[in-house]
């Protein structure tokens, strides 16, 4: 762990800024919020663990624990074992709410309107927003995979803005070229499209091969 250092300078407490977690892991932010789609946030979560490659930082929203209940009949324990390290949505106080924690990136999966509004905005109103604040203001990876259906035109503005600020709208839409057989296999191709948004490795992802000329 690195040691804080006092700057006599410019008399403030500096940290060394780690690019990596101490076991040489990339770390990534991931939120889940209280839009329909748990299932993408449980999946990544899995499918980053899986890689071997990433430190995992969970935040939950309130709703998003109700979401996950509701829709996936789980415990926040098992929710919570699957990631390294996990934050209350109050602790504004927390690591990922500064600059200086290095991470890789963050994907809000589902991201609600809510929370699409608060990142839009800039209000960094709880751990969530605020953590996704200081991707962009640190010009780092993030992803917020949209949740809700039709969108009215405050939602369209909001998603216009964040693009703008430099994040990525990816809405959890289902591919159907690869012919998926079951919503697992929708959802796991879905995930394995963030997970490239983020850089992170994956052996087995298929790929679009084109249609075969006949």
């Amino acid at each position: 762990m690195a040691r804080p250092c006092f700057d006599r300078t410019a008399r403030v407490l500096t940290v060394p800024m780690l690019p990596l977690a101490s076991d040489g892991k990339k770390r990534m932010v991931v939120a889940i919020t209280g839009a329909s789609g748990a299932i993408y946030g449980v999946r990544l979560l899995q499918a980053l663990r899986a890689t071997g490659q990433v430190q995992t930082h969970l935040v939950v929203s309130e709703a998003g624990w109700l979401t996950l209940a509701a829709e996936q009949d789980v415990h926040r324990d098992d929710v919570a074992a699957l990631a390294d390290v996990v934050y209350q949505v109050g602790n504004v106080g927390s690591p990922i709410a500064s600059g200086s924690f290095h991470g890789s990136g963050m994907v809000v999966a589902p991201c609600s309107m809510h929370t699409l509004a608060a990142v839009a905005l800039g209000l960094s109103d709880n751990l969530i927003t605020r953590a996704a604040d200081v991707m962009l203001k640190e010009r780092r990876r993030l992803v917020l995979m949209v949740r809700e259906t039709p969108f009215n035109l405050a939602h369209l503005r909001h998603m216009v803005s964040v693009t703008e600020m430099g994040g990525i709208v990816c809405p959890p839409l289902p591919a159907f070229y690869h012919r998926p057989q079951t919503i697992d296999q929708m959802v796991d191709h879905t995930v394995s499209h963030v997970l490239a948004l983020l850089d992170v490795p994956q052996p087995e992802r298929p790929t679009w091969g084109g249609f075969a000329e006949g």
